[in-house]
C-alpha cells in the first residue's frame, strides 16, 4: 500500500495541493490552521497591510520561535559536553 496521500491545504484563502506521507497528515493540517489563525490575528490589529505582508509576519514569529528551540537544544548540548568533561576532569585529578 502506497503511504503517500495527496491532500488540499487552504492557507489564506489559497490551496495548496500537498502529496504528503500518510502520517504526516494531522501535522500539516494543524500548521496550516496555525498560520491562518496568527494571519487572522494580525489582520485584526493591522488593517493597512496585504495578506503577503501577515504572511512574512506569521513566518517571522514561527522561525524565531524554531530559533528560539535550536539555540536552546544547543546550548543544553553544550551544558552536557562539560558536565561529562568536568566528570573527566575529577577522574583525572583523583587519580593524582
Amino acid at each position: 500500500m502506497d503511504n503517500k496521500l495527496t491532500i488540499k491545504v487552504n492557507i489564506v484563502d489559497r490551496i495548496y495541493p500537498l502529496k504528503i506521507d500518510r502520517e504526516e497528515e494531522e501535522k500539516i493540517r494543524k500548521a496550516a490552521k496555525k498560520i491562518n489563525d496568527t494571519v487572522l490575528q494580525y489582520k485584526k490589529i493591522y488593517s493597512d497591510k496585504d495578506d503577503q505582508d501577515f504572511l512574512a509576519m506569521a513566518a517571522l514569529q514561527f522561525v524565531t520561535k524554531v530559533v528560539e528551540q535550536q539555540d536552546s537544544k544547543e546550548l543544553d548540548s553544550l551544558i552536557e559536553s562539560l558536565k561529562d568533561l568536568n566528570l573527566d576532569l575529577e577522574e583525572v585529578l583523583e587519580k593524582e
